[in-house]
């Protein structure tokens, strides 16, 4: 045990936001002398253990960190490290192809330790999700005591001193509380971001090549096959140009037929022309 962790013993202890906690009271050590947890005598609430990287000594006051917190900044910061290794490799393969047996086995390494780490994603997420709950019980609940005082001092229950100091508590639980909220979607995003980025580095880039040249070739059948398919006749006449115009009226128009002589009555009637045959043979 060295000199400052002996220092903790007796030091208050707050969160980041600058709350009062508790006092430390105690440590418990491994076989080796190093400390594993603090006790934390907080009052009301009994005596908490709390694991010792969770504390940090500023000064005469011991800070304390949210378990979640420690959580999310070291899966992210594995998460990270392990993709950015994935993606130097990816590169390395792509400029010397001699080496893409080698890869592949480092390649397998880091997609074991990504999957690894989803386990400890979920319940992280998990954890993330109750504690923006309870922060958001917090929050109501402090509201409704600033309600609860204006109420009391408008009823001349309380004096207005008495009023600002619960105004003043009350305000700094909510500033305290919204930042932490902050805080946790911010974690909440950047693990999502970490997400995407691990699922276009994972997929390799032969299957996109792939999906590519399939989608490819159904376009290039899909306009063969259009191409390919004759038109229908058209239902009217199509217009033709000069020089089709010709043989095509050759072809479709038919020539009429001469018009009749018309006859007048007097030919139509036999029994004129016989009349006038005997007057010229007379």
């Amino acid at each position: 045990m060295t000199h400052d962790e002996i220092d903790i013993i007796g030091k208050n202890v707050k969160d980041m936001y600058g709350t009062f906690m508790g006092k430390v009271i105690g440590t418990i050590t491994d076989i080796d002398g190093s400390i594993q947890s603090v006790g934390v005598d907080c009052g009301s609430q009994g005596l908490q253990q709390i694991q010792y990287e969770q504390l940090v000594v500023q000064g005469d006051v011991v800070i304390f960190i949210p378990k979640w917190r420690l959580d999310s900044q070291r899966l992210i910061r594995e998460k990270g490290l392990t993709l950015r290794r994935l993606k130097a490799l990816i590169d390395i393969v792509s400029e010397n192809d001699d080496m893409k047996v080698d890869a592949e086995i480092i390649h397998e390494k880091y997609k074991s330790k990504l999957s690894s780490l989803d386990e400890t994603e979920r319940e992280i997420k998990a954890k993330l999700e109750a504690r923006l709950t309870e922060l958001d019980e917090q929050s109501k609940s402090a509201k409704m005591l600033l309600f609860d005082a204006k109420v009391q001092y408008k009823s001349n229950e309380i004096s207005e001193a008495t009023f600002e100091t619960v105004k003043s508590c009350t305000t700094d639980m909510i500033e305290h509380v919204t930042h932490e909220t902050a805080e946790i979607s911010n974690v909440q995003r950047r693990i999502a971001d970490l997400d995407a980025e691990v699922q276009s580095a994972i997929v390799p880039p032969q299957k996109h090549l792939q999906e590519s040249a399939v989608s490819y070739l159904n376009n290039d059948e899909t306009e063969q096959s259009v191409e390919n398919k004759l038109p229908e006749a058209p239902s009217h006449d199509p217009e033709t140009t000069p020089t089709e115009s010709t043989s095509e009226s050759e072809e479709q128009t038919t020539i009429p037929e001469p018009p009749q002589q018309v006859k007048s009555e007097t030919e139509d009637k036999p029994e004129d022309n016989d009349w006038l045959a005997r007057m010229e043979a007379q």
